[in-house]
């Protein structure tokens, strides 16, 4: 208990800023703003935002900002404006979608430009076009054609916004435009940036950016970091690392005297459809409960209900303790000290990571078959331990997947083998999905180490108890190659400084040789 208690005190030991990441008495500059909630997407051409949704947005959003930044005017937010000069002290950029379709691009352009006429005291700039160049969905002629005409027509500053380096490749976009808008994403960058250089590494790009450029002024369209989400190298997403680095751009933009979009002012859970868990946890607001993350004069942890996953861990602990009592006290038997030795080890190896894992499930569960499959594995792993150490204090050893689902001809059956059987092979088939998730589309995967661990140890320990003689069998033997393979792989592809990686790896490999290792013959009592 002790152990379980000193790593969750360790988990969430608050940090402490230089500066508030947001404070209402020192207002952030701009922030970008969708109105998007639960089920609502812009991805359906359906969806329409009610103005009193946007209101309610914008009111609260008034109070750590002066500022927003728009994509579009589809879904209700052609709204916006007319919604900002109601609540008052919000100015608006503007932005128009640009894409592949001609006609819908004339269609956004007019309407931002009669907006803007409408509007002159509220859109106080026009962002013709997002990263419109990086999809490769216009040519850098037709989108210059477009910025002129806006331009020609209103009498607010004109920009364009992309990636930096896209700004580079097209420098010609630089004589179209009243300012340059460029996005730097150190977590996104090529060769992602750690969070504690991320701010540095923002303001590098920032004067590389006004060397190439000079004369005209560089707003940073949107900088940030994600809460939740996947490591990419060194990269770690998390409450703790995105209010560093929001706090720090923050404190050099003051500082060196440079504007700032911060991306974003509500998390967004229709993004993972496209980018995975860390495209939906942008956000300096919670999307459920619309709560600022990080309110001012609070402590700032990775896991803010930490005495709960430490309680349910513990508990979870003290559980397969008694499950492994009960079973000698119902049959008489002397147990060897490394079944116990293998019991405490299960146990205590779930009671850390159970919190660990109901974090990780509740965050990166997105649809029904997220949660089913998110929620399978971590009943995997609060299983495995339990009926694993009564398995071990019995000298049971682990049964193959012939002894689920092969003839039953020849063989004893009991309720202790049917259970573990189907967990384990729930987490072979869920370890091999995700190990070859990684190898064939690893950019938005999550990766699952904390119930994998939970379920994989105790199988592991359980091996001690396996039979010495019998054929290895096939269907083992496949997972264990699977795994090992994929394993080899992703160490490779994601880098020594992704310890996500290289622990969910690690497992991956444990679980390979403890498959490798069994025998189909085996002993049921």
């Amino acid at each position: 208990m002790g152990a379980i208690a000193a790593v969750w005190w360790w988990l969430a030991t608050p940090i402490t800023l230089a500066r508030a990441p947001i404070d209402p008495a020192d207002k952030v500059q701009c922030v970008s703003y969708a109105p998007f909630r639960g089920e609502q997407t812009p991805l359906e051409s359906w969806t329409h935002i009610e103005a009193d949704q946007i209101e309610q947005d914008l009111r609260q959003l008034g109070q750590i900002t002066d500022c927003i930044r728009t994509y579009s005017m589809e879904n209700g937010l052609d709204q916006v404006p007319a919604v900002a000069a109601k609540v008052g002290g919000l100015k608006v950029l503007q932005g128009i979608w640009l894409s592949s379709n001609r006609t819908k691009n004339f269609e956004q352009a007019a309407l931002a430009v009669r907006l803007t006429k409408e509007f002159p005291d509220i859109i106080s700039a026009v962002i013709v076009g997002n990263e419109v160049l990086l999809r490769g969905e216009m040519t850098t002629a037709d989108l210059i054609s477009i910025i002129r005409s806006v331009k020609a027509q209103v009498s607010v500053p004109v920009t364009y916004a992309d990636v930096w380096e896209y700004w580079l490749k097209n420098r010609e976009v630089y004589d179209a435009v009243d300012f340059v808008t460029i996005h730097i994403l150190p977590y996104w960058e090529d060769f992602p940036v750690r969070a504690k250089f991320a701010a540095a590494h923002v303001g590098a790009i920032r004067e590389r950016m006004a060397v190439a450029f000079p004369g005209k002024e560089i707003l940073i369209g949107e900088t940030g970091w994600p809460s939740e989400g996947r490591m990419r190298d060194g990269a770690l997403p998390s409450r703790t690392n995105q209010a560093r680095v929001v706090s720090e751009i923050l404190s050099l933009a003051k500082t060196q005297k440079f504007r700032v979009n911060l991306i974003e002012s509500y998390d967004q859970p229709w993004k993972r459809k496209l980018e995975g868990t860390v495209g939906g946890y942008w956000g300096l607001y919670d999307s459920v409960r619309r709560n600022l993350k990080y309110p001012p004069g609070q402590p700032i942890s990775n896991f803010p209900y930490w005495k709960w996953y430490m309680g349910a861990g513990m508990g979870l602990s003290v559980l397969v303790f008694a499950v492994a009592m009960i079973t000698l006290r119902r049959r008489p038997w002397t147990p060897r000290f490394s079944a116990w030795l293998g019991v405490g080890i299960s146990a205590t190896t779930a009671g850390i990571l159970l919190g660990i894992g109901i974090d990780k499930m509740y965050y990166e569960s997105y649809g029904i078959g997220g949660w089913l499959l998110w929620g399978a594995l971590l009943l995997a792993g609060i299983l495995s331990p339990i009926f694993c150490a009564q398995a071990m204090v019995i000298g049971r050893s682990l049964p193959t997947f012939l002894d689920l689902l092969g003839p039953r001809e020849g063989r004893k059956w009991s309720k202790l083998t049917a259970v573990l059987g189907l967990t384990l092979a729930v987490t072979a088939v869920i370890a091999a999905q995700t190990a070859l998730g990684f190898v064939f589309d690893p950019r938005y995967k999550d990766f699952p180490y904390a119930a994998l661990t939970m379920a994989v140890v105790p199988f592991a320990l359980l091996m001690l108890n396996r039979p010495q003689i019998g054929q290895r069998p096939i269907a083992e033997a496949v997972f264990a190659g699977v795994l090992t393979l994929s394993a080899a792989y992703v160490l490779v592809n994601e880098g020594r400084d992704n310890w996500q990686s290289l622990w969910t790896c690690a497992i991956y490999l444990l679980f390979a040789l403890t498959l490798w290792r069994a025998r189909a013959e085996q002993t049921q009592e």
